[in-house]
């Protein structure tokens, strides 16, 4: 293995999810090529149906937060969970959307198919994941921690009315980034052996 191999190895291998960020801006610049790398990954019939919408004014996350909140309560009403629980994460989701410093909601483009079948539908989810990461690993690149929240696929349509996003802008994740104000972890792996498949 060449040393330049060996870096970029060790570069992917120390990439974590970050929860809790430092208060300091994102510059403008780091954003915009953070971005603009997200959109160098792969996609299905290289249709590039990821869409990026940055939340940044105050008032946007409040509507978000409620968005996605209000449909948290009521799923977690309709398992019976104790209210106390509800208002704990319910408050935990709210500090978190408040408080990261740049929150972009990773949305696919509905129009961006060949065809109306599921598996155009599933490729379209599967090239907007793609772009998630290769976004994550920008951002880590620069510094900057990342954590993917799937919170909007939960409320996909309350997310869109609340934000007004265009029709075909369908949610599928939300990414918070940040300066680390934790340390990185272990990552806790399962073994080779158990997740491959010579056939």
């Amino acid at each position: 293995m060449t040393s330049q191999t060996d870096t970029l190895t060790q570069f992917l291998r120390s990439r974590r999810s970050i929860r809790r960020f430092t208060s300091d801006p994102i510059p403008g610049g780091v954003l915009a090529d953070i971005l603009q790398a997200a959109v160098y990954a792969p996609s299905a019939h290289n249709l590039q149906p990821w869409r990026f919408a940055i939340v940044e004014s105050g008032a946007a996350r409040t509507l978000l937060g409620q968005a996605l909140t209000l449909r948290m309560s009521s799923d977690m009403q309709a398992q019976n969970a104790p209210q106390s629980e509800i208002d704990s994460r319910v408050e935990r989701s709210l500090r978190r959307i408040a408080e990261a410093p740049v929150v972009i909601l990773l949305c696919r483009d509905t129009e961006a198919v060949r065809a109306d079948q599921p598996e155009e539908t599933l490729m379209g989810v599967q090239s907007v994941a793609a772009a998630g990461l290769q976004l994550l690993l920008a951002a880590h690149a620069h510094g900057l921690g990342g954590n993917w929240i799937c919170w909007p696929l939960y409320a996909q349509q309350e997310t869109t009315r609340a934000l007004g996003l265009p029709a075909n802008w369908q949610p599928q994740g939300m990414v918070f980034i940040g300066y680390p104000a934790e340390q990185v972890k272990d990552k806790a792996l399962r073994s080779m052996a158990e997740i491959t498949l010579t056939v």
